[in-house]
């Protein structure tokens, strides 16, 4: 692992998990710091969906520790990763395409009023604050009050990014963020993963596209069969060595550069 004196947003050491007598997990450690993007690689069944369900909270480990911020955490459903600032989003955005943006970065979270006894749903005050974190993250849309169906895949990727952040989030787990989009689009996201580390927010950029993983991140690391293969720092990796660590070939060179074989790695 990469050490450094910076107290880390998350550390994962010896995360195992096991579903009966599959082991999806074993022995896996990551670290991300304040205000870095870590790209995560590896092919089909490595272990990156296991292991990002654990960090999310969607799964609890079968071995293994958890800190957040040096504190150790368990958690026992993704609303408890969540109060501690760790925040998915996955490949298919959840978004609900009939909502306005403001409902969608706020949707359960909603800022309320007291009306006499009941509580209402603050919709100016929802408004507000979204058009203010959208404008902080630099996302630039019509309207805050445009519904998600009106808008392109690569503004539903910022709008999902921008729920994600809305609430304190300091950890975002992305899943392929780039995958469905136009080629257009994807410097815009990738720009705003980018524009993340000005916030102070880690990024955990799950990815088979090594275009995406040397423009964005600090770090790489590769999962093989459930295991920790090689990590770097991408000032010192080539695209030859992560597509070898991708086949699970830890030194990584002698590896053809096939593009066909890593659109294959998820």
């Amino acid at each position: 692992m990469v050490q450094t004196s910076v107290t880390p947003a998350i550390v994962a050491r010896g995360l195992s998990k096991s579903f009966g007598h599959v082991v999806a997990l074993s022995g896996v450690d990551l670290r991300v710091d304040p205000g870095e993007v870590l790209g995560v690689v590896g092919d089909n069944g490595a272990g990156k969906t296991t292991l990002m369900k654990i960090l999310s909270g969607v799964h609890p480990p079968t071995e293994g520790q958890l800190l957040i911020n040096g504190e150790e955490v368990r958690f026992a459903s993704p609303r408890d990763a969540q109060r501690v600032g760790i925040e998915m989003v996955y490949q298919d955005l959840a978004l609900a395409g009939n909502l306005r943006i403001d409902e969608n970065i706020f949707l359960g979270r909603e800022r309320t009023r007291q009306l006499g006894p009941v509580r209402l749903v603050d919709h100016r005050a929802n408004l507000a604050l979204a058009k203010q974190h959208l404008d902080n993250l630099n996302i630039h849309v019509k309207s805050v009050g445009q519904l998600v169906e009106q808008l392109s895949g690569g503004q539903r990727q910022a709008v999902a990014i921008a729920r994600a952040t809305a609430f304190d989030g300091r950890v975002v787990i992305m899943d392929e963020p780039t995958a469905a989009l136009a080629v257009r689009e994807v410097r815009k996201v990738l720009d705003l993963i980018k524009d993340l580390k000005t916030h102070g927010i880690s990024v955990i950029l799950i990815s088979h596209r090594l275009d995406d993983i040397f423009y964005v991140c600090d770090r790489v690391m590769a999962l093989f069969h459930g295991r920790n293969l090689a990590e770097a720092r991408l000032a010192d990796v080539d695209r030859n060595e992560v597509i070898g660590w991708i086949m699970g070939n830890k030194g990584g060179h002698g590896v053809p550069d096939r593009p066909d074989r890593t659109d294959e790695a998820r």
